[in-house]
């Protein structure tokens, strides 16, 4: 039976499959009764296709959201919401000058399209990307300012006054992987001579610090139901990348814990559970 029915939880995203990183923590909450949202800022339209039966460089965005709205129901989440930006492409590509790109926006407008979501949804707690955006893409980048911006804006009512009344949500957590398994990662495709995926990145500077992850959830008995909701993004799923390289058991690992750092809001207890970000609320 639900737990809680009163309360909500929000991942702001760019890109559909960005969410992937919170999907075992995402089912838990549905499982509890604890209304979830998805909030993706574009449509990954300029992302890469995997196999050209899937998709056109013309219909990507489209084909995209789907992709994100059947991965979303694979974990029993059902409201999902685009601010409907273009998606800004990797660092230093020609698309970063597209005016439509996500991180062309006017951050006001930007801002206030988040506080928007946040006061019709009303989430308990927001989960948006690491300060890093897990390797640095600028998009990754752009949401985490943004969200977190929004974050205080929506209880302020002096604040967009035209997007709805204003609700303040109990805390914000950034969640990545943390800095000591990318570095496992790293290692391991060294020792194995396979390139790495971010090879401009420095792992120094990706993903969160150790010492800054305050929650821990483990959510191995949801690994194979994570795996389905990966696979939906089909027009992601490029073989033999560096992730598909992982063995089987490092894979499951790898998917079987979600890490969080609580950015903004109400203290955690100091007895609470590693794997309560609701504790004490």
């Amino acid at each position: 039976m639900p737990e809680r029915s009163d309360r909500a939880v929000l991942a702001c995203y760019a890109h559909p499959d960005d969410e992937q990183g919170v999907t075992g923590f995402l089912h838990r909450c549905v499982l509890q009764g604890v209304r979830v949202g998805i909030l993706c800022a574009t449509r990954g339209e300029v992302g890469q296709i995997a196999d050209p039966a899937l998709a056109t460089p013309e219909t990507l965005g489209i084909v995209r959201e789907q992709e994100l709205r059947r991965a979303a129901a694979v974990i029993g989440v059902h409201d999902v919401f685009f601010l409907d930006y273009r998606d800004s492409g990797m660092a230093g590509s020609p698309e970063n000058a597209d005016p439509r790109a996500f991180i062309n926006a006017d951050p006001e407008e930007a801002v206030g399209r988040i506080v928007k979501v946040i006061r019709a949804f009303k989430p308990t707690l927001v989960i948006t990307f690491d300060e890093s955006g897990g390797y640095g893409h600028p998009d990754h980048l752009a949401i985490c300012r943004w969200t977190t911006e929004a974050f205080y804006a929506a209880g302020d009512p002096s604040r967009y006054p035209e997007a709805g009344e204003a609700f303040a949500p109990a805390r914000l957590y950034y969640s990545s992987f943390s800095r000591s398994i990318i570095k496992q990662f790293a290692a391991f495709l060294a020792q194995n001579g396979i390139p790495s995926p971010f090879p401009d990145v420095n792992p120094e500077q990706m993903g969160l610090a150790d010492e800054r992850i305050t929650n821990t959830v483990y959510v191995a008995e949801y690994v194979d139901l994570k795996r389905r909701s990966l696979e939906e993004h089909r027009t992601q799923m490029f073989p033999n990348t560096a992730l598909s390289a992982l063995p089987a058991e490092m894979w499951r690992a790898f998917r079987s814990v979600e890490r969080y750092a609580l950015a903004a809001g109400v203290p955690l207890p100091q007895d609470a559970p590693e794997d309560d970000l609701f504790a004490g609320l």
